[in-house]
């Protein structure tokens, strides 16, 4: 954990199974993090809008309101809090109803804790302040433009010709990470450590999930493409 003179993350954890709920707490708590430990997604809810927590961590099979809900609620409101979800389901399709949620990364159960830590370690570090990075690609006025596409870093816009581009914050972290290396290939290892700040190893389907989803958002059908997956390597933006 961080510096021990800094307040402690605080995480509000949904969990109907109070056996993991229990568990995964004693574990948050002994790790440094300041936990409110709810059983399911109306408390949940109620814990989020009494007082917004560094991070959540949400259980996706939860009775009455389960975790996906919770997550577009609070995304509709405009709440940008990272979203961790606990889930059983390993299917793609599933995947991405979570990722359409509006969650920023998600742990298949069983999980080990250690995991868990590193994952959510990985979502504050992506949301704590920091300086602005130095454009890698071409600027203008402090946006990033590649090809057609067009981001604004600041605003956390972009737009692919005329057409704004409806992004979730990974969506929008991983395009602008493409963009600024224009016409270079990142591999994957690389890709997780600038995204996420953890390597999930060469099994996890993570990315290649969320670089699916991206590309169905930023190549149009008619057009031409600008996402492209370099076999075996990693991915690249650049014209076809």
């Amino acid at each position: 954990m961080s510096d021990s003179a800094a307040p402690a993350p605080t995480v509000l954890l949904a969990e109907d199974d109070r056996a993991i709920r229990n568990a995964l707490e004693r574990a948050l708590t002994l790790e440094g993090y300041a936990v409110t430990a709810v059983a399911d997604g109306v408390q949940a809810l109620a814990a989020a809008h009494r007082a917004r927590p560094d991070v959540l961590v949400l259980d996706v099979m939860m009775p009455g309101i389960d975790g996906l809900q919770v997550c577009r609620v609070l995304r509709a409101e405009g709440d940008p809090t990272p979203i961790l979800m606990l889930t059983a389901l390993v299917e793609t399709p599933d995947r991405i109803a979570g990722l359409d949620a509006g969650a920023d990364d998600y742990v298949v159960k069983p999980f080990d804790v250690e995991e868990v830590f590193a994952r959510l370690r990985a979502l504050l570090r992506r949301t704590a302040p920091a300086p602005e990075p130095e454009p890698l690609g071409p600027a203008v006025d402090g946006q990033v433009i590649a090809a057609d596409l067009r981001i604004d870093p600041q605003a956390r816009r972009a737009w692919r010709g005329s057409r704004e581009l409806e992004l979730t914050r990974t969506e929008f972290d991983l395009l602008e990470l493409l963009a600024r290396n224009h016409g270079i290939v990142l591999d994957h290892a690389t890709i997780y450590d600038r995204i996420w700040g953890y390597d999930f190893g060469p099994g996890s389907k993570n990315l290649a999930v969320y670089v699916g989803y991206l590309r169905r958002k930023v190549d149009a059908p008619d057009g031409p493409p600008l996402l492209h997956t370099v076999r075996g390597v990693g991915y690249v933006l650049r014209e076809a």
